[in-house]
């Protein structure tokens, strides 16, 4: 680094200096970067410069972490279409990732305002409520949250959904075609609960979607599923395939 590192804060130019690398190819898709120690060494600062340069490049999507493992660079050869409507499962593979599931709960509720408006049910009928965390490669990557009406799909909660998609069942076993999504996108922070699910430090940044689902259903296309689904950032990222 040159004598400008003496004119702007220490952690900007080590951000600089990184990106270049990366920039470069010095630092490939998916490769592990120097450790804290070493970046201090070499480059004579402080662990708090480090941890600033690298945390800012975290957020802004050079950079992934793996608890106890290190810190990664953030390619794009692991990325998912914004707007596709396949199953969690099918995108994993798509990645060329082997997917698995963890069911933390599937039971039958009831339907609140808000789950009854959005699926176009009477506020009295039931609802079957599935909640999975999915894994690529054992490496946990998103939790999703799934509402669906029960008076279309009878005895859904008995099915393994840690052996079988949800929406191979939908289109298998109940004779269901999905036909579009409808889908919102924010970005927000892990926190609590979803944090530990994700494995992820508490305040980073991740992809929240939540979305209806439609599909036929004796003839008629109806909202079939309504989901939360919270994915990790740190990792992945999604792209928008737009036509003319």
């Amino acid at each position: 680094m040159d004598d400008l590192y003496y004119k702007v804060p220490k952690y900007y130019m080590l951000k600089k200096e990184i990106v270049k690398k990366i920039e470069n190819d010095e630092y490939f898709d998916d490769q592990m970067i120097p450790s804290e120690r070493e970046l201090i060494i070499f480059y004579g600062v402080s662990r708090i410069t480090v941890r600033k340069a690298i945390d800012e490049l975290v957020n802004e999507g050079y950079l992934y972490r793996i608890q106890g493992k290190g810190t990664y660079v953030k390619g794009d050869t692991k990325k998912q279409d914004l707007f596709s409507i396949t199953s969690c499962t099918a995108d994993i593979a798509k990645l060329g990732m082997t997917p698995s599931r963890k069911v933390l709960n599937v039971s039958k509720i009831d339907a609140n305002s808000k789950r009854s408006r959005q699926l176009e049910i009477d506020r009295s009928e039931k609802i079957v409520m599935i909640d999975r965390v999915y894994f690529a490669n054992q490496e946990p990557i998103n939790r999703t949250v799934a509402y669906l009406p029960s008076k279309y799909f009878p005895g859904l909660e008995d099915h393994d959904f840690e052996k079988n998609s949800l929406y191979d069942v939908l289109e298998k076993e109940y004779n269901v075609k999905i036909t579009r999504a409808t889908r919102t996108i924010e970005a927000v922070l892990a926190q609590d609960e979803v944090a530990e699910l994700l494995d992820v430090e508490e305040g980073l940044p991740i992809i929240l979607f939540r979305g209806i689902t439609y599909g036929i259903v004796s003839g008629k296309e109806v909202p079939v599923e309504t989901f939360k689904c919270s994915y990790r950032s740190d990792k992945y990222k999604f792209y928008i395939n737009q036509v003319k």
